[in-house]
C-alpha cells in the first residue's frame, strides 16, 4: 500500500511514518511543502493519503479538500483542536477519517484502515445512488414515452409499451434509449 503523508511540520510527519512502518507499510512519501502538491500526490499514486494540520487555517483547509476531491483517495485528517465547521467542511469534502488530536503511532494503521474501509462504503453509496437516479431517469423517460405513444396512436399503455419493446429489440438498443429518442423527435416536431 502507497500512502501519501502532508504535513508541515517534521516532527509530527515521523510520528505518522513511524505508525507506519511499524504496522509492515514502507511505501511511504512525505509532503512538507504545498508547492505542488497535486501533482506531486498524483505522481506517487498513493492509495491513502494521511494529513496532519496542527492549527488547519481556512486556507489550508479549502486547498487540502480541493486535494482530496481531485485524487478520489481514502484520506485521514489529524488535527490538534476540535472545530466543527471544519470537520463538517472535511466530510463534505470526502475526508473519511477526522482524528483530533489522535495522533500516536500505534493508533496510525488503525485510522488508516478505518479510512479505507469507509471511503469504500461512501463510494459504495455513491454507485448506488447514481445506478438508481438513472434507473429512476429511464423509468420517467419510458413513461414519458408510453404516454406519448398512448396520445398519438390511441393505444393502451400495454400497447404502447409492447411498441416501444419491438423497436428496442428491432434496433439493438435499451427501451429507454428508444424512450429518449422518441421524446427528442416530438421535440423537434413541436408536438406534433
Amino acid at each position: 500500500m502507497r500512502i501519501a503523508v502532508i504535513d508541515e511540520s517534521p516532527a509530527r510527519a515521523a510520528v505518522i511514518r513511524e505508525g507506519l512502518e511499524a504496522s509492515g507499510l514502507s511505501k511511504i512519501l512525505v509532503l512538507s511543502e504545498r508547492i505542488g502538491l497535486v501533482s506531486r500526490i498524483e505522481e506517487f499514486a498513493p492509495d491513502v493519503i494521511l494529513i496532519d494540520l496542527e492549527n488547519p487555517q481556512r486556507d489550508e483547509l479549502e486547498e487540502l479538500f480541493a486535494v482530496s476531491r481531485a485524487l478520489a483517495r481514502p484520506v485521514a485528517m489529524f488535527v490538534d483542536q476540535t472545530d466543527d465547521a471544519a470537520m463538517e467542511a472535511a466530510i463534505d469534502a470526502g475526508v473519511s477519517a477526522y482524528v483530533v488530536d489522535g495522533l500516536k503511532a500505534e493508533r496510525i494503521r488503525a485510522i488508516v484502515d478505518l479510512a479505507i474501509k469507509r471511503f469504500n462504503a461512501f463510494a459504495r453509496l455513491k454507485s448506488e445512488l447514481a445506478e438508481a437516479r438513472s434507473a429512476l431517469a429511464e423509468r420517467k423517460a419510458v413513461d414519458a414515452a408510453k404516454t406519448l405513444l398512448m396520445k398519438k396512436r390511441g393505444i393502451d399503455e400495454p400497447a404502447a409499451y409492447a411498441l416501444l419493446r419491438k423497436s428496442a429489440m428491432d434496433s439493438g438498443r435499451k427501451i429507454a434509449e428508444v424512450a429518449d429518442a422518441l421524446l427528442t423527435a416530438d421535440k423537434l416536431m413541436g408536438g406534433l
